[in-house]
């Protein structure tokens, strides 16, 4: 809280307040009608009247304490940021197939399936976490796929939405959606980015680029449509794909369920990624292909992305100030009442007292 610079030079009037309130407390008035005892008056005491006429002169000096401190204009400031951004449409593309439960990843020191990892990494790359930054001036979209691509999210600047719902997704375990449809995926991951042309609004208006990130662990498997053909209709659109190979090659270890006795077991199981597609992608949208084979070099994939995929922010700073003399101030769940008021309300409850319950006669 701060006081305006004209007006502050009235707090000097408080100084006055401590010597009327010792002349009002000490000085001792002369008695007007001489007595040859008091010992009477002293039997019958004091009643709770005179005990708490103090109350009085206080209430009195409050209020104009409080009216000496609203003409000095107290001020209590809140600093509020403009963002002008022109953001990102990023569209994330996530493996759920079967092959994802291999657990060849760490999070937190305590291995997970690949698609958790996954979770936990983009997730951060979106709203912020470790050494990343966070998306926030973005798009951010999420389409997800196995035997066929879905979209789960549109693209949106509500990225806690967004990472609710890649919190929700699930590895394919039924037989009839497994599968990996890469260039499926990739067409309507396209498909989204290329309807922000047709859509009007400012935050449509601000996006710079579009950008395609997507993860898998596997070979293109499923769909109607091809890798290379989606890679070429993204090379028309001018969309860069960032293409994630996840896992390790040759063997890892995946959760197994005996359905008999329905215990999990680890059993080991040759996986393959097609890298040459992927770097084929990549290359041929002006991406850049990646392989993370534990959680580090895919948090580290990520910040790179992040570093190649710049937005530009600027900030904006100012200061508004509410005049406390005559705004009410909130405090938590209550409204505190502006200073001329509070004085206000001490007078009259002063001169009610005065006239009521503390009258003198005569």
């Amino acid at each position: 809280m701060i006081f305006h610079p004209l007006s502050a030079w009235f707090l000097l009037l408080l100084v006055l307040i401590v010597p009327v309130a010792w002349l009002r407390f000490r000085k001792r008035k002369a008695s007007a009608i001489s007595f040859s005892s008091t010992s009477a008056a002293a039997v019958a005491g004091a009643t709770w009247k005179t005990r708490t006429r103090w109350i009085l002169p206080c209430l009195r000096l409050l209020a104009i304490a409080m009216l000496i401190v609203a003409i000095a204009r107290p001020m209590l400031g809140r600093k509020v940021t403009t963002v002008d951004s022109d953001g990102i449409a990023i569209q994330l593309v996530v493996d759920r197939s079967g092959s994802m439960q291999a657990m060849d990843f760490e999070v937190d020191g305590r291995p997970v399936d690949r698609l958790t990892a996954i979770k936990d990494v983009a997730g951060k790359f979106v709203t912020g976490g470790d050494d990343l930054p966070g998306r926030f001036a973005d798009l951010v979209g999420l389409i997800t796929f196995a035997g066929y691509a879905d979209g789960v999210s549109p693209l949106t600047l509500d990225h806690s939405y967004l990472t609710a719902r890649l919190r929700k997704t699930e590895i394919a375990t039924d037989q009839n959606e497994d599968g990996t449809a890469i260039g499926d995926a990739i067409s309507l991951a396209l498909e989204k980015l290329k309807t922000l042309d047709q859509r009007r609004g400012q935050q449509d208006e601000d996006v710079q680029s579009k950008i395609v990130i997507l993860l898998t662990d596997g070979e293109n498997n499923a769909g109607s449509v091809e890798p290379a053909e989606a890679a070429a209709l993204a090379e028309t659109l001018g969309i860069k794909i960032y293409t994630i190979g996840v896992g390790t090659t040759g063997r890892a270890p995946v959760p197994v369920t005996n359905p008999l006795t329905g215990r999990r077991t680890m059993q080991w199981t040759e996986v393959h990624i097609d890298e040459e597609t992927l770097q084929n992608i990549a290359q041929k949208t002006g991406g850049k292909y990646f392989r993370a084979t534990d959680t580090e070099s895919l948090a580290a994939i990520y910040e790179e992305i992040d570093a190649l995929e710049k937005s530009r922010v600027e900030e904006r700073h100012y200061v508004d100030y509410r005049e406390l003399a005559i705004e009410p101030l909130p405090a938590g769940f209550v409204l505190l009442p502006p200073l001329v008021l509070v004085a206000l309300i001490l007078l009259v409850t002063q001169s009610c007292l005065g006239a009521f319950v503390y009258r003198q006669i005569p």
